[in-house]
């Protein structure tokens, strides 16, 4: 099956299934014109997002990776009106285009952007000791998921959700020999779960809009 027919389902899906959605539209649009990359999630994607935070009633969310805020969005519909949304961004262009996209969609009051490398936005939110949150959707640098799964250990609680995304790398996920710092650092991830009591996981390889890769979910369960 050919890239351009995995697009076509994708489009399908999101067609039938989300169909117009103004607010994100804008968001890819404010996106796009602000020149920034084009890896935010698909739309199929961001709704499953949604419907994982939902499911797991999600009151307190956080998110590693801001982009335009296109999967903040998706996160953020899924909280209740208490809920709580902290989102965190290296690049301060690419901070404010989100800030806005979030303000466009309802959620200024909602989401806080954090601005700066996410390690030290990690190790700032465990010394703060704030309330454990519910899930966390990672999808930042590759090299440091690692540290990111670690924080977002300390930073949960028996039974929230953490979510890893872009863990397949186009299979290259599966060569032990590679010195791809993404590669490696994805697999040392994996190494790190799969030695963690604490937790359950499994990684599910994805073909689509965004070509061939996947996620990982984790469970903390204890």
């Amino acid at each position: 099956m050919s890239q351009q027919q995995w697009t076509a389902v994708d489009e399908y899906f999101s067609e039938v299934l989300i169909g117009h959605d103004e607010p994100l539209e804008a968001a890819l649009a404010a996106a796009d014109a602000a020149g920034l990359p084009h890896i935010n999630v698909a739309p199929n994607q961001g709704k499953l997002l949604h419907l994982l935070a939902r499911t797991a009633g999600a009151r307190r969310i956080l998110e590693v990776g801001t982009l335009g805020g296109y999967s903040a969005i998706w996160l953020a519909r899924a909280l209740p009106e208490d809920g709580r949304l902290i989102t965190l961004e290296l690049d301060p262009a690419h901070a404010a285009v989100a800030t806005a996209n979030l303000a466009h969609a309802g959620f200024a009051d909602t989401v806080e952007v954090r601005v700066g490398r996410a390690a030290d936005s990690l190790e700032q939110l465990v010394k703060e000791g704030g309330e454990p949150f519910d899930l966390v959707f990672i999808d930042a640098d590759k090299p440091s998921n690692p540290l990111y799964y670690q924080r977002a250990l300390e930073l949960t609680r028996p039974g929230s959700l953490i979510v890893v995304d872009n863990v397949v790398r186009g299979g290259a996920v599966a060569d032990a020999d590679s010195t791809d710092p993404a590669i490696v650092g994805t697999r040392h991830m994996h190494d790190l779960i799969a030695a963690e009591p604490r937790v359950s996981a499994t990684s599910v390889q994805t073909v689509g809009t965004k070509g061939y890769d996947g996620f990982t979910l984790i469970r903390v369960e204890g």
